[in-house]
Formats: C-alpha cells, sequence, structure tokens
C-alpha cells in the first residue's frame, strides 16, 4: 500500500504489535484488549495491555461509532470503566460534531448586491434607463 502524497510504504513497526481480542456483552458495547507481543508473537511483558472501549451512538444520519482508551490493568477494571468512559466520549464527539457545524455555518457564501446577481431597483421602478 502506498501514499499518492509521498510515494512512501506503509510499514508496521515490529517493536509494535499488539495481539488484539474482543470482549463484549452484546448489548452495550465492545472492549478490545491489546496484548503487546515481540515480533514473533510471543508476549512482551515490558510494554502494558491496553483496553479499549467502542460503542455506536444513534444519529439522524445511522450509527456512528465511537472508540475510547480504558484506563484499566484487567478486563475487570476495564468492565468497570465502560459506562463513564463512554459517556465522556459521547458528550467530547458531540462538542466536536457541534463545532464542525459552526465551522460549516460560518462558511455559507451569500452573495451581495456587487456581485451583479440582483437588478437594479431603479430598473424595476422603470427609472434608469431612457425611453425610446
Amino acid at each position: 500500500m502506498s501514499s499518492a502524497n509521498d510515494g512512501r510504504q506503509a510499514n508496521m513497526e515490529s517493536t509494535e504489535i499488539y495481539r488484539e481480542e474482543t470482549f463484549t456483552d452484546r448489548r452495550v458495547g465492545t472492549i478490545r484488549r491489546l496484548t503487546p507481543v515481540g515480533a514473533d508473537g510471543s508476549p512482551d511483558a515490558a510494554r502494558p495491555v491496553i483496553f479499549v472501549g467502542q460503542a455506536q451512538v444513534m444519529t439522524p444520519m445511522g450509527a456512528l461509532p465511537i472508540s475510547f482508551e480504558l484506563d484499566a490493568a484487567t478486563l475487570n477494571g476495564a468492565t468497570a470503566k465502560f459506562g463513564e468512559a463512554a459517556e465522556q466520549a459521547v458528550q467530547q464527539t458531540m462538542r466536536e460534531l457541534q463545532e464542525i457545524r459552526r465551522e460549516q455555518a460560518s462558511t455559507l457564501v451569500i452573495p451581495d448586491a456587487a456581485g451583479g446577481a440582483l437588478p437594479n431597483p431603479s430598473d424595476l421602478l422603470g427609472r434608469g434607463r431612457p425611453r425610446r
């Protein structure tokens, strides 16, 4: 896979590989456990296990996936922190969406009267043009 911008290939870093496991209650969301491993696939105890929560928020345009890191050392700890972390991630996502909406609204182009798109008011009243 190469990038059109710089011609470099996307290479995986062999010192940053994780084994991924997925846990779900099939109701609220998913927790991914990322266990660090060496290039040969053996556990790498020098790096911490990472837990990532995933949930979906329904919007008028469909489901919006949200991912968030869970500050926990065990699956039990990640499960306990899931609800609060999900709520914070949803609130942050909503703030970001509102900011995007504000930015989009401020970029609307409104034609001005000097743009030539609107008729001259004098023409509408029958003034300003010589009569024949």
